[in-house]
């Protein structure tokens, strides 16, 4: 498999407004009062209205309500069509920022009309929105894992830790706040160790927290989509942790400030409406998707792939699934203990409506099986197989781009030349930690961890 050598996600500013990655999550957040909360940000002159989208181009899986969506342009053509009927005339302004707390302070201070972010920012958003009276509402989902596996805990390669339990006394960069942080405090919990007391918690962006694992001044980073996939493509992490294990949903949604909902109801329709065209787009040309996005943000279209593909970790659904809006209650209190929200009414926050009335003929899409796939250089589809052995003997000899093989327990795509693999017999399963294959292998008399490249070689 082929590794780029690109600088770790540079921030592009052209034609967007940029935020300093440096910034510390938890100083982005008291930027509302800072802002002020005069000035709406969707505007009008009486002929034209200026509506101001937020979101994160780096977060692939919310790629159909921000990078992929605007690269499309299907908003644009929404609201031309309705301009056709009012006689108005619609402008979108795109604004890209690297996490959801500053998409949080915009929209609080009345400057960012949509936004698009993680489920424990959308929990933010609310309680900030309830707090300076700029309420927001969760119209929309963009990408989910029903068991978390967008959050991963990555440590650099030939690190001696193992598992989770070896982080005790450890530092671990993580970003405060986010799905990323719960994602490590359950866990750590699980294991059997205090968040609080028994690591040292740096909070920090996910460049820095990357930056700092690399320079060796942390032992682990557990950050979301698309860090862990991109930093252990280019053989700069290895996976402690899957977020999977944890089997409870994660995902990122689209929220609006209840204002605007209510001035500007059509032009939120056309939004939702052409976040499902982005969406049925990504799922109909999955690969040319992940080319798009990797053009947009300088990620590797491998990377966008893991997460966004056809097998990919992240599932595509604007709906909202009665499973996330549980799964945001359970949040809370994770919240809550990190004094980062007193309380949420979940139940206010979440309005489907919205979302029902622009897309009235919604469906869930089918739950299917993760399998293994197979991405050979030069071409513009993929291959998908039935187990990991078949995707081994095809790898074989092939001139490969990217191959992605399940996880055996959780189901987890991760990259086959990066996953642990074990022989079991003449069967071959792949795990995304080395603590998963253990856990395997002791369970099962004769089986055995095997390096990629033998199980490539003896794959028959």
């Amino acid at each position: 498999m082929s590794r780029g050598r690109l600088p770790l996600l540079p921030h592009r500013t052209a034609g967007r407004l940029a935020v300093p990655l440096a910034l510390p999550l938890a100083l982005l957040l008291p930027l509302a009062t800072a802002c002020g909360g005069t000035g709406a940000a969707d505007s009008s002159d009486g002929k034209t209205v200026t509506v101001t989208v937020g979101y994160q181009s780096k977060t692939i899986n919310t790629v159909t309500a921000g990078t992929l969506l605007r690269s499309l342009g299907y908003f644009e053509e929404e609201l031309a069509q309705r301009g056709r009927k009012d006689g108005l005339t619609y402008r979108v302004v795109w604004q890209d920022y690297a996490t959801g707390a500053p998409i949080t302070a915009q929209m609080t201070a009345g400057k960012i009309d949509i936004g698009s972010m993680g489920d424990f920012p959308l929990l933010i958003n609310a309680a900030r929105g309830k707090q300076l009276k700029e309420p927001t509402r969760l119209v929309a989902v963009t990408g989910y894992n029903l068991r978390g596996g967008l959050n991963t805990v990555v440590t650099a390669p030939g690190s001696p830790l193992g598992s989770l339990a070896d982080l005790k006394g450890r530092k671990v960069s993580t970003s405060v706040g986010s799905a990323a942080d719960g994602t490590l405090v359950r866990a750590l919990r699980r294991a059997g160790l205090d968040p609080a007391k028994d690591v040292r918690k740096l909070n920090q962006q996910p460049s820095v927290g990357a930056s700092a694992l690399a320079a060796g001044s942390v032992d682990a980073l557990s950050q979301f989509v698309a860090w862990p996939g991109l930093l252990a493509f280019q053989g700069k992490a290895t996976a402690l942790y899957d977020g999977a294990e944890l089997n409870l949903p994660t995902f990122h949604g689209v929220t609006v400030r209840e204002e605007f909902a209510q001035r500007r109801p059509a032009v939120l329709d056309a939004f939702l409406r052409a976040q499902n065209r982005a969406t049925d787009h990504l799922r109909e040309q999955p690969v040319a998707a992940a080319e798009t996005v990797a053009e947009e943000t300088g990620l590797p279209a491998e990377v966008v792939y893991l997460y966004n593909g056809a097998q990919g970790i992240a599932t595509f659904d604007p709906a909202i699934r009665p499973e996330l809006v549980a799964a945001l209650k359970e949040d809370v209190p994770v919240l809550r203990e990190a004094g980062l929200v007193e309380d949420v009414d979940v139940d206010a926050f979440v309005d489907p409506a919205p979302l029902r009335r622009a897309v009235p003929d919604l469906a869930y899409p089918k739950a299917a099986g993760p399998r293994s796939e197979l991405w050979l250089k030069g071409r513009s589809t993929t291959r998908t197989f039935d187990s990991p052995a078949a995707l081994l003997k095809a790898v074989k000899g092939a001139s490969v781009r990217a191959a992605y093989v399940p996880d055996a327990v959780t189901g987890t795509l991760w990259f086959a030349d990066r996953a642990v693999w074990v022989a079991d017999g003449p069967a071959w399963r792949a795990f995304v930690t080395r603590a998963g294959a253990e856990r395997y292998v002791a369970g099962h008399a004769g089986a055995r961890i095997v390096p990629y490249a033998d199980a490539v070689r003896l794959a028959s």
